[in-house]
C-alpha cells in the first residue's frame, strides 16, 4: 500500500468533509434517540452507616464514658467485611420485603442492592437502584433499620447507626445525555475515518499530475484539458 503523508491525509478527508460532517451527525442523533429512549432510567439513592461502639458509661476499657477504644475500633474494622455480607443476607432482605409489602424477589433485590465500605474507616455505604425513585430510598432506609436490628440480636451488640439517611434522587443515576452524544459522536468519527480510508484505497482513479508522476517516477511533460463537447454545442447555439 503507497505510504501517506500528513498532506495526503487532509486532502482525503477534505475531499469527503460532507460524507464524514453527516455520518458524524447521524451517528450523534442515533445517540439522542438512543439515551431518550431506549434507555429505562433508573435510580439510586444509598444510605451511610458506621460502626460505633455501644455507650457505656461503667466499661473500665473506655478512656472516658462512652468513648471508643481501642478495641472497639479492631474490632469493628474486622466486623465490616462481615456486616457487608450480612447486609444482602436472606433474613434481612426478606424482612425487608415483608415490612414494606413490595412485590418483587430476594434474588432481584440483592442484585439492585450493592454494599461498600469506605477504605481505612468503619463507614458502610448501602446503595439501592431501582426504577422508582420513591421505592429505592425506602428500600435502602429499611435495609439499614433491619440490618441493625438483626445484628443487636444476632451478636447482642448495638455498634451499628446510621449516619446518612437515604433521600429520593431527582435524577437518574443511568442516564447521561451528553456522555452518551459524545460517545456515540466519537464512534460516528471512528467511522466516518474509516470509511474516508476505505474509499480512497478502493478510488484508483488518477486525479492529479503528481499522483502520476508517484505512481510511474517519470515527470509529467505536458497535459490535455478534457472539455465536454455537448456544452461547447450548447454555447455555440445560444449565441446564434
Amino acid at each position: 500500500m503507497e505510504e501517506l503523508d500528513l498532506k495526503d491525509l487532509f486532502n482525503i478527508f477534505w475531499s469527503r468533509k460532507v460524507q464524514i460532517i453527516l455520518i458524524v451527525l447521524i451517528f450523534a442523533i442515533l445517540g439522542v434517540i438512543y439515551t431518550n429512549i431506549f434507555v429505562n432510567p433508573v435510580y439510586t439513592s444509598s444510605t451511610t452507616l458506621v460502626l460505633a461502639s455501644s455507650v457505656d458509661n461503667t466499661n473500665e476499657n473506655t478512656t472516658s464514658g462512652g468513648s471508643i477504644t481501642t478495641t472497639d475500633i479492631t474490632l469493628n474494622s474486622k466486623l465490616v467485611s462481615t456486616y457487608s455480607e450480612l447486609v444482602k443476607s436472606k433474613n434481612v432482605l426478606r424482612q425487608v420485603i415483608s415490612n414494606l409489602g413490595i412485590n418483587v424477589s430476594e434474588d432481584s433485590l440483592r442484585n439492585n442492592v450493592s454494599v461498600t465500605s469506605v477504605k481505612d474507616t468503619e463507614l458502610i455505604e448501602i446503595t439501592v437502584t431501582n426504577e422508582n425513585a420513591d421505592y429505592a430510598a425506602r428500600i435502602a432506609n429499611e435495609i439499614a433499620n433491619v440490618f441493625t436490628e438483626k445484628v443487636a440480636e444476632i451478636y447482642n451488640i448495638n455498634n451499628v447507626q446510621v449516619v446518612d439517611k437515604a433521600e429520593i434522587s431527582q435524577t437518574p443515576s443511568n442516564i447521561n445525555h451528553k456522555k452518551d452524544v459524545v460517545i456515540f459522536a466519537f464512534i460516528g468519527v471512528v467511522v466516518a475515518v474509516i470509511y474516508a480510508l476505505i474509499s480512497n484505497m478502493l478510488d484508483t482513479t488518477v486525479k492529479t499530475a503528481d499522483e502520476i508522476e508517484k505512481s510511474f517516477k517519470v515527470p509529467v511533460l505536458a497535459s490535455i484539458p478534457i472539455y465536454n463537447t455537448e456544452i461547447q454545442k450548447r454555447k455555440k447555439g445560444g449565441k446564434r
